[in-house]
């Protein structure tokens, strides 16, 4: 087995896709404006994903609560996959497809940011958070790839990364992440 070259194909794959990605400047600008909008008037953001998009929401919530680069103050932002009591019950008592649901039932206010995080865009655990967050008021926003699956459509703004390969789509994602979080650090930096 050539691992050389297998290693070599997947980081010239990413670093294409991380290339074809530029594109994507004009909505990074767009969902950068909004957060920024949602921070300063005292909102909050929520973030949602399932599998390595889940450990993705942490990790964007991690940055925010915290910090990314800069010394600033803690910014209010929630991930709906880190209470596994929560995530279990609902799934239990209701069904796996209402486990963002009912948290966004409860946590979402009028004006808030909801990032979901979904390579394919068409989890229905997804499909039905968003739909609870825009009956109360949510501002919503994609990351995705696939060109932004069955959810695209309830969406109020969108990153789609130019893939359908997930491993590529989520590498994507931590990069597009990292870059939101630096136009937050620097905002919020002289607020402390």
């Amino acid at each position: 087995m050539n691992y050389e070259k297998r290693i070599t194909d997947w980081f010239d794959e990413s670093i294409d896709v991380i290339l074809k990605s530029k594109v994507l400047v004009g909505d990074l600008i767009n969902v950068t404006n909004i957060l920024l909008e949602c921070l300063e008037n005292d909102h909050k953001i929520i973030v949602m994903g399932n599998g390595g998009s889940a450990a993705d929401a942490q990790h964007l919530v991690a940055e925010l609560i915290g910090r990314y680069r800069i010394e600033r103050k803690s910014l209010p932002a929630i991930s709906l996959t880190t209470d596994t009591s929560i995530i279990t019950a609902i799934g239990n008592d209701y069904n796996f497809d209402y486990i963002f649901a009912r948290q966004c039932e409860s946590l979402v206010n009028q004006k808030d940011v909801i990032i979901v995080i979904s390579t394919s865009g068409n989890s229905e655990n997804i499909i039905q958070g968003i739909k609870t967050s825009k009956k109360k008021g949510g501002i919503v926003i994609g990351l995705t790839g696939n060109e932004g699956g069955k959810m695209k459509e309830f969406l109020d703004a969108m990153i789609s990364v130019p893939s359908q390969s997930t491993p590529r789509i989520q590498e994507c994602h931590r990069l597009i992440m990292h870059i939101l979080c630096e136009f937050i650090d620097e905002k919020f930096s002289n607020l402390k």
